[in-house]
This record gives C-alpha cells, structure tokens and sequence, in this order.
C-alpha cells in the first residue's frame, strides 16, 4: 500500500480495476489468491457464495442457473454474479467407418492414432534445458486442422505407402453438448458465482433468498447455498451446541469453586454488559457478525468471567479481614467495615486484576 496513490483504498482500486479489465462473457472477482484457493479446495466455490443448481437435465440446469443470474444481479451488495454455462460446448466427432478402413488395410487403433497426432498433437520426446524438461508436442500446422473440409483432407498414409483423405476412413461433424459436467451426490449440477460487498454474507443470502423465491423450480430440481455461506451454516449449528455447553460448563465450575449460588449468578450477570461493550466494538470498528466474531465472543465471555471471579475472590478475602477486626474489637459489622473491604478488594486491587486480564487477552491475540 505504500506504493498507492494518495488517497486510494481497497474499494476504490476494486472500481478502477472493474472499468479497466472487461472480458466479453467473463466477470471479475476480486479475492486474495489465498483465500480463493482455501475456498476452492473446500467447496469448489471460487466465490463467497455459491448457488448450485441440482437436477437430471443439464439443459434445464442452464435455464434455471440463468435465471438466477439475472435476479441475482439486482440483489443490493452483489459486486458480481456469473451462471456457468453448461451447455453450448462444441465438440469435433469422428466416427471411424470400420469397413473402409479395413479395406486399406487399417485397424480402429490405427485410424486413432493419426486422429491424435495430427489434430489433437502427441508427446515424441523430452526436451531437457539444465533442470527444466518440456515436452515437445507434434501435429499439423493450424492452417491444415482449423475447418472440417481441411480435417476431411487430411491426408493419411497406408500401409502400402498409398495417401488417401481422411474422409475416406472417418465421417467428420460438429455436434453440440456441455462444456463442462458437474456432478455432486449423483446429481448433475450447474453452478453460479456470486460476489458481493459492503454487507455481510448472511444479510445478503437472506435477501437473495427472496429473490430466488420468484422463480419457479420445475419438479426435480433443487437450489443450495455454497460457498462461505456453507461454512457459516456448519459454524452455526457447531456454536448452537457449543455456546449452551460452554455456558453450562462455566456455571458448574463457578458452582464447584464457591459452593454458593450467589456469587455464581453476580458472575453471570456481568456477561450481557460484557456483550454489549463487544457489539458496540463491532459498530464502532465496522465488522459484520461472523464465526470469528462468534469464537471471538466466546473468548470474551470467558474473561468477562474471569474478572468476575478475580473480583469477588477479593472483596470476600477483603470482606473476611474486615469481619476479622470486628470481632477482635467486639463489635458488630458496620456500613464503614463493608465501604472499607469494597474500596480494598476492588479500589486497590485493580494492578493485580489487570495484569491476569492482560496476560489473558495477550493469549487470545493470536
């Protein structure tokens, strides 16, 4: 960043690149190479969010997938939204006409073999440059292989050493079908990137989701969210296990170490307050709610408890000295003995306190 312009930032940048770089059929996402590629070995999304579109008709799957595509885009924060195209591939076939090449004298593997090396190419040999090795590939100049009547006069050489056109040995077309084909749990499947900005991914996917409501799914096919969105779903159901069990686990710890119900509950009153300074954080700073903001409340829960147990350890250890003197002096516990334990277990114990939280949070930092 210390090369930007003056001025520049990461959003700023994204829109200067959007209006330079523009592929015709192609959108950009902008994401760090890192985190693409994490997202790409876990889903296969190469996106925040993912839609796939399930279904027996890849056909069908394309219209679908283009659908949403064009409701996707109106959605507010979408950055971009590109719906593969699983149709529309075309495809060079060669159908060997057995017969006629039996005649010359020529086998399938034979008739196979010219196909590959001279349209498709084949590896001969091995170049070696010092450490590097590239392979080199043989095959006829594009000028012989970049239409079908030039295929079909590609010459092939007998046996007998007689040249005879390709088109004597193979019926050459070109024929439709998908470019690519995508299947997950035995389901062909289309998928749509989806890029967003400036909001978070669970406000976005619910409004998406209201949106792709509009459209109707014929019967047989079906729509899942994937992507970031994916694993924030898992999170959710992990953290709806864990927070009640973390929170239950807290209280019997705090049960077992003073053996009264009281001080438990003045601990866990302090928890919402705790809370509350962590959402104003989240304002203040501009995070949206995510699984690390929700591990990261955890850990917050964990030293606001902390702190409620060092405080309480001391005003009782403070409380107890005060109803120590009082009955070496033979008197009764006044408001001033239980002002004077406040002030000493709190007032004049916050170095101690402070310096367990801080090497608390300084774990945390990492």
């Amino acid at each position: 960043k210390e090369e930007w312009r003056e001025g520049m930032t990461t959003e700023k940048l994204k829109k200067e690149l959007d209006n330079l770089v523009q592929v015709p059929s192609l959108t950009n996402v902008w994401i760090m190479p890192i985190k693409n590629r994490i997202d790409m070995l876990a889903t296969g999304i190469k996106t925040p969010i993912g839609i796939k579109v399930a279904g027996p008709d890849l056909d069908v799957i394309g219209d679908v997938a283009q659908q949403i595509e064009a409701v996707i885009k109106n959605v507010p924060g979408t950055a971009s939204v590109y719906a593969e195209r699983v149709t529309g591939g075309r495809f060079v076939d060669v159908d060997i006409k057995r017969e006629e090449a039996a005649r010359f004298g020529l086998n399938v593997a034979d008739v196979q073999a010219f196909v590959q090396t001279a349209i498709g190419g084949m590896t001969v040999t091995q170049s070696v440059e010092g450490l590097e090795r590239y392979p080199v590939n043989v095959r006829y100049p594009r000028e012989y292989r970049d239409s079908l009547e030039r295929l079909k006069n590609l010459p092939v050489v007998t046996k007998t050493g007689a040249q005879i056109p390709l088109s004597r040995l193979v019926d050459i077309s070109i024929s439709g079908g998908p470019g690519v084909i995508r299947s997950e749990n035995a389901r062909l499947n289309g998928w749509i990137y989806v890029d967003i900005s400036n909001v978070d991914i669970g406000s976005y996917v619910k409004n998406a989701k209201k949106s792709v409501e509009t459209i109707d799914l014929p019967a047989g096919y079906s729509l899942s969210w994937s992507g970031q969105y994916e694993y924030m779903e898992r999170a959710k159901q992990r953290l709806s296990v864990v927070v009640p069990l973390t929170l239950v686990i807290i209280l019997l710890l705090l049960f077992l170490n003073f053996r009264r119900i009281t001080p438990v509950l003045i601990i866990m009153g302090t928890l919402p307050l705790a809370l509350v300074g962590g959402l104003w954080f989240l304002d203040i700073l501009g995070y949206n709610m995510s699984v690390a903001v929700g591990v990261g409340f955890i850990a917050l829960a964990g030293v606001s408890v902390e702190i409620g147990v060092l405080m309480i350890v001391y005003l009782e250890h403070a409380l107890e000295d005060q109803m120590k003197q009082a009955r070496d002096e033979n008197r009764e516990l006044t408001r001033a003995d239980l002002r004077a334990s406040v002030i000493d277990g709190a007032l004049l114990r916050v170095r101690p306190i402070m310096m367990t939280v801080a090497v608390v949070i300084a774990g945390l930092l990492p």
